[in-house]
């Protein structure tokens, strides 16, 4: 996608053609600053500290971190220590233990004079196939909005609430929900976005709408609170949200307030479609609620706020008294149920065991 003409990935290898540069994500929208990875240790904590976010992009982050660890130390001691060094950063999303698996495959029967080469090779691999899937998500997305948008006899614009980030910051480019709103977009499909503020990091009010401004798509922030008062009114068309874990039933883990954005959906018959990537899928979890590990983050992303001061200066300040404690959970769980359909790289299913297998029916055993 493009910053100001110029286009970007999230993700990229320096002229060095080793040295992994992403965009710290953590200044946006005020600041447009790249950070260079030298280490898997570098990587972990663009990992762990938000950074990078987003499952599909924390998962080439990942694949790019052991490769800078072979780059250092090609042992298989050091390949199992940098392994769990990354795994143990963000325990929610799949997308990072599927890169982190694939590679390690990759490289554990290899000489260690092979295994450098090797681990750029296949996490440079791993971004294409993102590119490649995020685009194919774009397309089927794009058809389910312009398919609802011409049953509602083509409007003057057609508005699709989505919640947290799900763009190509989130992915190495393109991204899920909003690959298939850029697509719509760029069809000629007068869409309008609602962006969830998403607290306690914001990231739809300052990742969200930054990227969509810089891309030309008409969008509005509104507070986590407002998107039932929309649906209620008729406001909302359709809802399309990203996932960090969908398990092989059909029930999706995203960023917390998802849940509470598909129960005003069901209620207000708004369809709600959840997009993701194959590597998101976690075929071993059938219950969402009871199996999928739900990250805790520090109290101080919601007792804190950073944001832009009259005078341009970028502050942080606190926002709640200074004995009360906060509880931060990362992520929540939407049953199946709610979920009208799993937008895919393949296509568009039922969010059911069912209707991923129909899909993916290498793994219907």
């Amino acid at each position: 996608m493009k910053v100001d003409g110029t286009p970007y990935r999230s993700i990229w290898l320096a002229e060095d053609g080793h040295t992994v540069r992403i965009i710290d994500q953590t200044k946006l929208p005020h600041n447009f600053e790249t950070v260079d990875l030298f280490t898997a240790k570098d990587a972990a904590v663009a990992i762990r500290d938000m950074l990078v976010r987003g499952a599909p992009l924390i998962g080439a982050t990942g694949a790019y971190g052991l490769a800078l660890a072979m780059r250092t130390d090609p042992s298989t001691d050091n390949l199992e220590l940098a392994f769990k060094t990354l795994f143990d950063t963000r325990p929610t999303a799949s997308n990072l233990a599927w890169a982190l698996n694939d590679v390690r495959q990759v490289l554990e029967p290899l000489p260690e004079s092979e295994r450098e080469a090797a681990a750029y090779k296949r996490a440079g691999e791993i971004c294409e196939d993102d590119v490649a899937t995020c685009r194919a998500i774009g397309e089927h997305g794009a058809d389910v909005i312009r398919n609802l948008w011409e049953e509602k006899g083509r409007p003057d614009r057609i508005n699709v609430l989505t919640h947290c980030n799900a763009g190509w910051l989130a992915t190495v480019d393109w991204g899920t929900a909003l690959s298939a709103i850029y697509v719509a977009h760029e069809n000629g499909i007068p869409v309008h976005v609602w962006a969830d503020e998403t607290r306690p990091r914001n990231q739809g009010a300052s990742l969200t709408a930054w990227e969509l401004g810089k891309h030309g798509v008409p969008h509005t922030v509104i507070v986590d609170n407002a998107g039932g008062h929309l649906m209620q009114h008729g406001e909302v068309d359709l809802c399309i949200v990203g996932t960090d874990r969908t398990t092989a039933a059909g029930d999706v883990c995203n960023k917390i307030g998802t849940y509470l954005k598909a129960l005003a959906a069901h209620d207000n018959s708004v369809p709600f479609y959840v997009a993701l990537p194959h590597s998101t899928i976690d075929w071993d979890i059938h219950d969402g609620i009871r199996d999928v590990p739900i990250e805790t983050r520090a109290a101080t992303e919601i007792t804190h706020i950073s944001g832009k001061a009259e005078n341009g200066e970028v502050v942080t300040v606190q926002v709640t008294p200074d004995e009360t404690e906060a509880l931060n959970v990362a992520f929540d769980v939407t049953p199946a149920r709610y979920v009208t359909g799993l937008v895919t790289e393949r296509g568009v299913c039922d969010a059911s065991a069912e209707g991923l297998c129909s899909l993916y029916p290498e793994r219907a055993a």
